[in-house]
């Protein structure tokens, strides 16, 4: 039942409990309590809205920063990502493989604000031994949602 309810509230955490219960064809009230006692566990960690800021007059800037840490002993990643995800800018922080350590997920109101943060900030932290910065230009796809609308070609047809 709990990979169920999780599956349909990932995409829409906004459904009714009731038409929840139906679309799974369980209980309302084992459907409420279900999702009542993830809740209480962390399961589920919390709600969140995904908006199009690109269709709204409010200017936000998101950035994708690598970063390249030395692993403190007996802690490994998990202090340095502790101290960063602390920072209010930073939306998200991923312990990643590859060249990088971690991923931080950044959101401010210009790019300026961003390249402070990372220089005044994240760099100077003594773990950290290097960053790459990459600014988000445009979200196609968030969260499993399309974001960028399909416009069609109205071009007409040319056969000689």
């Amino acid at each position: 039942m709990r990979e169920q309810i999780l599956t349909v509230i990932e995409k829409n955490s906004r459904i009714d409990i009731k038409e929840l219960a139906v679309l799974l064809g369980l209980n309302e009230l084992d459907v409420a309590n279900e999702i009542k006692a993830m809740e209480e566990e962390g399961v589920i960690g919390g709600y969140h809205t995904l908006i199009d800021w690109e269709k709204t007059s409010i200017e936000k800037v998101n950035a994708l920063i690598e970063v390249r840490v030395t692993p403190q002993r007996g802690q490994g990643f998990d202090s340095i990502a502790e101290r960063i995800y602390q920072y209010p800018e930073v939306s998200a922080v991923y312990l990643i493989s590859g060249g990088y350590d971690l991923l931080v997920s950044l959101e401010g109101k210009s790019l300026k604000d961003i390249s402070l943060f990372v220089s005044d900030k994240l760099s100077t932290l003594d773990t950290v031994l290097s960053t790459a910065t990459h600014f988000v230009l445009k979200k196609y796809k968030d969260h499993g949602t399309i974001l960028a609308s399909n416009k069609t070609d109205e071009r007409e047809t040319f056969t000689p």
